[in-house]
């Protein structure tokens, strides 16, 4: 199948500055690929009222959109940039997205996303594309903002190349993040029939829980190395996933033994954003348990997928694969199931996700 190859002088970037300004441009695109551009749309979707989520952006259609935007889009926080092609009808289609923007009190890494599929994408398509992005970013924030590069691995790779011949800002020795995307449906969804041992159980956690909750997700934090946290974020983190509603815990006897994080979520699709288990209890199945639970809920509560990142070489690649994820441990990988990268740069400032 011939690659994408349109000439850099059918490419512009538009910025946007506000999560109302970029979802009404992209959210057709980023809707038809709801699963691929879970980590896009997702942290948009947060930034704007539950009545903008379900009316402001998803009655808008392709054909609708227009890139004429108001100029009381002003620069704040939040950036997006779109890349779109031009035709010589005067359409317009989407086809790459960065977004550099916070969650809380922390920098978030900037996140690339393409809807092209790797195998239609050459280099004469990707470079351009990617160099514009970068140029555009660089006149938008300064160089130490970047201080990592999160998406599929051709995009990061590419930009990272020319982010540093650009800027001097060299990338770390070793990738903070390597890993695989995934997906379950309720088609490749595995569930079990064993129930649970006496004393133990799978809930949603309550305030009650914050002490075993701030506790692991402190932990798995610092397993990550590049992105530790203090006992004091990890007990805030807690409290806000606690009062969203969003982590779930598998208990043993009255302790958290396991800890499963649902945090980015838009019309269709879910991503388990946090998995672990404390030490003590590891080696038991108790992971699996906890991922198989939550996932049920989210296919009962109609969602139609459940995505997930994880490392190449975790070994909860197994317990994914057990529950249904697709693509984990396959020779050819199924449409959907890429490789993903995040590239740090040294001498920047350090934010966290």
């Amino acid at each position: 199948m011939p690659g994408l190859n349109l000439s850099p002088s059918s490419i512009c970037v538009v910025e946007h500055h506000t999560p109302e300004s970029f979802l009404s441009v992209a959210y057709p695109t980023l809707r038809h690929h709801e699963r691929s551009s879970n980590i896009i749309l997702a942290h948009a979707l947060k930034k704007v009222s539950a009545e903008a989520a379900l009316t402001g952006c998803q009655f808008v259609t392709q054909p609708e959109v227009s890139l004429d935007l108001p100029s009381c889009d002003s620069p704040n926080e939040s950036l997006w940039l779109t890349l779109w092609s031009t035709s010589s009808r005067g359409t317009s289609d989407l086809e790459m997205v960065l977004a550099c923007h916070r969650a809380g009190q922390y920098d978030l890494p900037v996140f690339l996303w393409s809807p092209q599929s790797r195998s239609l994408i050459s280099p004469q398509w990707l470079i351009p594309r990617i160099t514009t992005l970068a140029d555009r970013l660089m006149s938008c924030i300064p160089p130490t903002r970047v201080f990592s590069v999160f998406g599929a691995t051709h995009l990061v790779k590419a930009f990272s190349i020319y982010w540093t011949n650009l800027t001097g800002f060299q990338t770390e020795p070793t990738p903070f993040y390597s890993a695989y995307f995934t997906y379950c449906t309720k088609e490749t969804f595995v569930d079990s029939p064993d129930a649970l041992p006496v004393g133990h159980c799978t809930r949603r956690a309550l305030s009650s829980d914050i002490e075993g909750i701030a506790r692991l997700c402190k932990e798995f934090a610092d397993d990550s190395i590049y992105f530790p946290l203090s006992i004091e974020h990890a007990r805030a983190e807690g409290n806000e996933l606690i009062s969203k509603g969003q982590i779930w815990l598998y208990e043993v006897s009255g302790a958290v033994a396991a800890i499963c994080a649902v945090t980015r979520t838009s019309l269709n699709v879910s991503a388990i954003t946090k998995v672990y288990t404390s030490p003590d209890w590891r080696r038991r199945g108790f992971a699996e348990h906890l991922v198989r639970c939550v996932t049920r809920k989210l296919f009962d509560c109609g969602k139609e997928s459940v995505v997930l990142y994880v490392g190449h070489e975790n070994s909860a690649r197994r317990v994914y694969h057990r529950v249904g994820f697709a693509g984990l441990f396959d020779q050819e990988k199924p449409e959907g199931v890429e490789d993903a990268l995040e590239l740090g740069f040294v001498g920047t400032n350090r934010g966290h996700w």
